[in-house]
């Protein structure tokens, strides 16, 4: 959970930085991603930033961000990652637990649950119960670097108001 919050502070996002680290079954790093733009897509352009309404799909960063736990997938570069982990700051939306699902990882470990996606989170532990995909909070798993992943949200939290 360390690396996935590290790896939240690369994010350009003013509203949310999240990260994610995918873990082998052999306990080596497989892939890391943060949530930004596509390659190709100039991460300075205000344009791809605006947090406008959905309904307004060209001017939403909801169009062109791609999240975390998609980036640490296609950062994997081609490594198997059937049975993996994945660490994600956030709990998964649903179209990453869809891309999570087909991937073949095989559990997921979230910091923390994005206020007013209940409903969406339900969703996804429906998808991923029915995949055999264990889920854990991570704050409840009592584990080494469990200071350390609080310090560096604190951080983060000062850096990114």
């Amino acid at each position: 959970m360390s690396l996935a919050t590290l790896s939240a502070f690369r994010s350009k996002d003013q509203k949310t930085q999240t990260g994610a680290c995918i873990i082998g079954p052999d306990n080596k790093v497989i892939g890391i991603g943060y949530n930004g733009l596509p390659i190709g897509l100039d991460d300075s352009n205000s344009k791809f930033w605006q947090d406008a309404d959905d309904s307004d799909i060209e001017h939403s960063k909801h169009t062109y961000v791609v999240h975390a736990e998609r980036n640490a997938i296609y950062n994997s570069f081609g490594q198997t990652i059937k049975g993996a982990t994945l660490y994600a700051t956030l709990f998964p939306c649903a179209n990453c637990a869809q891309t999570i699902i087909q991937s073949g990882i095989s559990r997921v470990v979230y910091n923390d649950i994005k206020e007013g996606h209940e409903s969406e989170m339900r969703a996804v532990m429906t998808m991923f119960q029915w995949a055999g995909i264990v889920v854990d909070a991570f704050q409840q798993m009592h584990v080494r670097d469990a200071q350390s992943v609080a310090e560096l949200q604190a951080l983060k939290q000062q850096l990114y108001p």
